[in-house]
């Protein structure tokens, strides 16, 4: 048996794993859906990256958990990416699922074509967050009508620090049994440091062919990706 511990990307929070977690536990695994600090209902935690990496670490612990499948969805997979050394040989593996990676010293943004400028401006003007989007920033990635109402009417302005503050890894990526899932609709060929980290013996490449949020338009073809992976 798996423990699996969800977190889900930039504005979201546990609830964005709703219909993925019956799947696994009706496979006999353990799903941990997590919320970040500032996220959901835990909308006005003050947070930074690092505190995202220590709730991650913290929720292990907590629940004193093994064989641990981290998975990391979109931003998620900066903080899922530190919080892997971090807890040891509880970890069995780490899903990326169409996310981010983490680099040494490097921040979420700091990949982006300007550098995160905008992403930065954005924050400034917003009281310290990343506003949410609108529904139209869902279009093309197989989603329905009501998957989208439900992703927005869910979404909370994203704590800033944690998408401009460098990056802390104490082990190479390379070094841990992971999957990467990359999601075709949403179009982007995997960044450089990715496909770089794709040449380990340790990592492998799943695709689907959906969009970027499969825990919304693909839920069941996800979790037994999740589940797969997990057996390997």
């Amino acid at each position: 048996m798996a423990n699996f511990v969800l977190v889900a990307g930039a504005r979201l929070g546990a609830w964005a794993w709703d219909e993925v977690v019956p799947y696994l536990r009706a496979a006999g695994h353990g799903a941990h859906p997590l919320t970040l600090s500032g996220l959901a209902d835990k909308q006005g935690v003050p947070a930074g990256q690092q505190t995202h990496v220590q709730d991650i670490v913290d929720e292990v612990e907590r629940q004193d958990l093994r064989d641990v499948v981290l998975v990391g969805h979109s931003y998620s997979g900066i903080p899922v990416g530190q919080a892997a050394p971090r807890i040891g040989d509880r970890l069995a593996r780490v899903v990326f699922v169409d996310s981010s990676v983490p680099t040494d010293g490097e921040s979420f943004v700091s990949a982006w074509p300007d550098g995160g400028t905008r992403v930065k401006a954005s924050i400034a003007e917003n009281g310290g967050c990343w506003p949410r989007v609108p529904a139209a920033h869902y279009d093309g990635h197989g989603l329905t009508d009501e998957q989208i109402a439900r992703i927005v009417g869910g979404s909370t302005p994203h704590p800033g620090a944690t998408l401009t503050e460098p990056a802390v890894l104490t082990r190479p990526l390379g070094e841990f049994p992971t999957t990467y899932l990359a999601c075709l609709l949403a179009g982007a060929e995997p960044s450089d440091d990715v496909a770089k980290l794709l040449t380990s013996n340790h990592w492998q490449l799943v695709e689907m062919n959906t969009g970027h949020w499969p825990m919304f338009s693909q839920p069941r073809e996800l979790a037994q990706i999740f589940i797969d992976a997990a057996g390997e």
